[in-house]
C-alpha cells in the first residue's frame, strides 16, 4: 500500500501539494507518532500544534551569580552555513565567532568547551563525518556533551545513530531549534525554483565551490520518511531540546519565511518551528526569541530601542547556555 504522501508528487500545484501535504501529515498521525517530547506539557494556542512545551519568557534575561560546570567537555555544533570562527580579511581584524561570546562565557564558568567546524552546506553525512573527526582529535578520548544548534543537531544525531564512532563517547545531546521534522521554509524554497531550474542552481553553486547536498534534506518530507526512520537515538545518550518562537518586525530578513512556517506548521523562530524543534526530553520554548538571537546574533539596535520605550530585554543568549551547562551538571554530566 502506497503512503498517501508519495502521490503528492503528481500534484501539479506547489499550493495545493503544501496544503495536502500538512493535511495527510495529520490526518494520519504521522506528525503526532513522530513527537517525542516528554516534559513541560501546555496546550498551544495553535491548534495545529499539541504541545509547545513549557513557555519561557525571561528566564534567560540576566545572569545568575552562580552556575554548576558539567565534569564532561561540551562539543558545540553549528547550524547551516556555520563556522567556528570566519576571518574575513585574515589576522588584520578580529574574527568572527557562531557562539558570540557563548564560548568564552562557558569557559570563564569552569567547562571544557570544544569547538567544531563541518562543510557549512554538506549533506548531513559528510557533516557529520568532520563532526567525528574534530570531536576525536580534540577530545582526547572523554565522554562529551553537544550542544548543537540548527542543522547541527541533525549532524550529531546521525554521528551518534549510524557512524558510532568508536573514540567519540557521547554522553548527552543538547539541539537548539533543530529541524527535527524538516521545515516548511525549505518546501516552499524548492517548489519556488522548480524541478527543471534546480540542476543550473547546483551547477552554479558546484562552481563557485558551494556544497549542495544539505538543501534536500531539511525538507519536512525527507526527514520524516527518511531520516528519522534511520536515525534511532542511541541507547546511553540523553537527549534535550529547546525551541524557540518570534514574531519578526516588519524589517526583519525573517519575515517571509517566518509567515511560511507559520502558515504550514505554527509557531517559530523564523526558520524552525516548535514542532519541528522537539526531540527527546523538550526543556521548553523560548517566546520572542530568533532562530538568531539563540546564538547571540542579536540586533543591538533593536533591544536599545526596545528598552529606549520601556521594555525590557527577556533573553540573554550568553545566560541561556550557562544554564544548559548547569543543567547537564546536575544531571550528572
Amino acid at each position: 500500500m502506497n503512503h498517501p504522501l508519495r502521490n503528492l508528487k503528481a500534484t501539479a500545484n506547489p499550493y495545493i501539494r503544501r496544503r495536502t501535504y500538512r493535511t495527510v501529515l495529520y490526518s494520519t498521525g504521522a506528525l503526532k507518532r513522530d513527537l517525542t517530547s516528554t516534559a513541560y506539557h501546555r496546550k498551544s494556542p495553535d491548534s495545529r500544534i499539541s504541545d509547545i512545551g513549557r513557555t519561557i519568557k525571561d528566564d534567560y534575561a540576566t545572569l545568575r551569580d552562580k552556575y554548576q560546570t558539567p565534569r564532561n567537555p561540551i562539543v558545540l555544533a553549528h547550524g547551516l552555513l556555520g563556522f567556528d570562527e570566519l576571518r574575513l580579511v585574515g589576522k588584520l581584524l578580529p574574527g568572527v565567532h557562531y557562539w558570540r561570546g557563548i564560548t568564552e562565557a562557558l569557559k570563564a564558568n569552569g567547562t571544557e568547551v570544544i569547538l567544531t567546524s563541518v562543510p557549512p552546506s554538506a549533506s548531513i553525512e559528510e557533516r557529520a563525518v568532520k563532526l567525528s573527526e574534530d570531536i576525536e582529535r580534540k577530545a582526547g578520548g572523554k565522554s562529551v556533551n553537544i550542544i548543537a544548534h540548527s542543522m547541527g543537531g541533525l549532524d550529531a544525531r546521525y554521528m551518534i545513530s549510524q557512524l558510532k564512532p568508536p573514540n567519540v563517547k557521547v554522553r548527552s545531546l543538547t539541539t537548539i531549534a533543530s529541524p527535527h521534522r524538516g521545515s516548511a521554509f525549505a518546501d516552499y524554497c524548492f517548489e519556488s525554483i522548480g524541478e527543471h531550474r534546480l540542476p543550473k542552481i547546483y551547477s552554479t553553486l558546484r562552481a563557485l565551490e558551494i556544497e549542495t547536498g544539505a538543501f534536500s534534506q531539511l525538507t519536512r518530507r525527507y526527514m520524516m520518511e527518511e531520516f528519522n526512520p534511520k536515525t534511532p537515538d542511541r541507547e546511553g545518550v540523553t537527549y534535550f531540546s529547546y525551541g524557540a518562537m518570534a514574531t519578526p518586525p516588519l524589517w526583519s530578513a525573517f519575515r517571509q519565511s517566518h509567515r511560511i512556517v507559520e502558515q504550514e506548521e505554527g509557531p517559530n523562530d523564523g526558520l524552525v518551528s516548535v514542532a519541528s524543534s522537539q526531540w527527546g526530553t523538550y526543556k521548553g520554548t523560548l517566546e520572542d526569541v530568533s532562530h538568531l538571537d539563540l546564538i547571540n546574533w542579536t540586533n543591538r539596535l533593536r533591544w536599545l530601542a526596545w528598552e529606549v520605550l520601556g521594555n525590557k530585554r527577556n533573553f540573554n543568549a550568553i545566560a541561556f547556555y550557562l544554564d544548559i551547562a548547569d543543567m547537564l551538571a546536575k544531571e550528572g554530566y
